[in-house]
C-alpha cells in the first residue's frame, strides 16, 4: 500500500466524517473495488498513461454514476494530480479505516463448500468472542481444504482444515 493512497483515504474519511456520509462513502468504495476487480478494461483505463486526463474522469463518472458527490470529488481529486492509478488502493484503506472507526474487522473465512447462515452467525460470535469487535464475513470457497475451515482476522489465522490436519500427520510419521 502506497502511503499517497493511505493520505487520500483519511481524506476522504474526514469529509465524509463532516459530511455525516461514511456509510455512504463506503458503499461506494465497495462498488469501486468489485468493479476494478472484475474489469480488466477498467482496471487499464485507470493504469494507462496514455489515455487522457478528461477522458478518464469522464469514464469514472459514467461507470460510478450513482456515486456520492464526495466519491466524484474524489475520482476529480485523483485525476487533477495524476494519481487516478490509486484509485482501487484509495477505495481498499478507506474500507480498512472505516471498520476501524466502527470497530468492525473483516473475517476471512475459507471452506471447501459455501457457509451456511448458521454456520456464518457462529464465526461471526466466535470472532466477537475472540477480538472484542464486530465482524463482516467474506467467504471463499477452496475445496482443496477438502473440509473444515480456515479463518482469518487481522493478523490471527486458525487452520481447522482437514488438508492442514493430513499435512501436520504427515509431517509428525515422517518424523
Amino acid at each position: 500500500m502506497s502511503r499517497a493512497a493511505i493520505r487520500y483515504a483519511k481524506a476522504v474519511l474526514s469529509l465524509a466524517q463532516e459530511k455525516e456520509a461514511t456509510s455512504t462513502v463506503q458503499e461506494d468504495m465497495k462498488t469501486i473495488i468489485a468493479t476494478i476487480a472484475t474489469s480488466a478494461e477498467l482496471k487499464m483505463l485507470v493504469n494507462s498513461p496514455l489515455i487522457k486526463s478528461e477522458v478518464k474522469l469522464a469514464s469514472l463518472q459514467a461507470v460510478f454514476k450513482d456515486a456520492s458527490a464526495l466519491t466524484k470529488n474524489l475520482f476529480a481529486t485523483l485525476v487533477s494530480n495524476k494519481r487516478v492509478s490509486l484509485l482501487e488502493e484509495v477505495a481498499k484503506q478507506y474500507s480498512i479505516l472505516y471498520d476501524q472507526l466502527n470497530n468492525t474487522q473483516v473475517a476471512k473465512v475459507t471452506t471447501a463448500v459455501p457457509l451456511s447462515k448458521q454456520l456464518e452467525e457462529k464465526v461471526l460470535a466466535k470472532v466477537k468472542e475472540l477480538t472484542g469487535n464486530k465482524a463482516t464475513i467474506e467467504n471463499k470457497v477452496d475445496a482443496s481444504i477438502i473440509g473444515g475451515f480456515i479463518l482469518r482476522v487481522g493478523d490471527l489465522q486458525y487452520n481447522a482444515s482437514v488438508l492442514h490436519k493430513l499435512t501436520s500427520l504427515k509431517r509428525e510419521l515422517s518424523n
